[in-house]
């Protein structure tokens, strides 16, 4: 079965950010690739950038663990990143579930959410995730 949703209503593709992205573009945009930047410079200005809704958890958990260091609280960061872009957030729908538990990938269920979300909602996914780019089912740009 193949699911498709408008990818935006001006025609334009999305972008979708994975949580590396969101977070090099947040704190160190030197980490993002050139064309990452551009991409997503391009697509925030058009009001085609989204955020899948499992990254802000996994964002959220990385901050718990100690993993990134956002200097402030989660839910601040969180806001300033989203609010410094316009960011849509992308909920997990019934498509996007289904579509997840059967996409030939890596068992992290985050990855396989965000890569459901890029697929269902036709959106380039901007990761530097070298599994995620090298799935040909995933549009992927870096």
């Amino acid at each position: 079965m193949t699911w498709t949703v408008p990818s935006t209503c001006n025609g334009t593709p999305m972008i979708l950010l994975d949580t590396c992205a969101m977070i090099y573009d947040a704190l160190t945009p030197r980490r993002l690739s050139r064309k990452a930047k551009a991409s997503i410079e391009s697509a925030d200005v058009e009001g085609d950038l989204a955020l899948s809704d499992i990254s802000l958890w996994e964002t959220a958990m990385l901050v718990r663990y100690g993993r990134l260091e956002t200097g402030t609280s989660v839910d601040e960061f969180l806001r300033l990143a989203l609010t410094a872009r316009k960011i849509r957030i992308l909920p997990i729908s019934v498509e996007i579930a289904a579509l997840s538990s059967s996409l030939d990938l890596h068992g992290d269920p985050a990855d396989r959410i965000i890569a459901a979300t890029a697929i269902i909602h036709r959106a380039k996914l901007v990761t530097s995730d070298k599994l995620l780019r090298r799935n040909s089912a995933v549009p992927t740009l870096w």
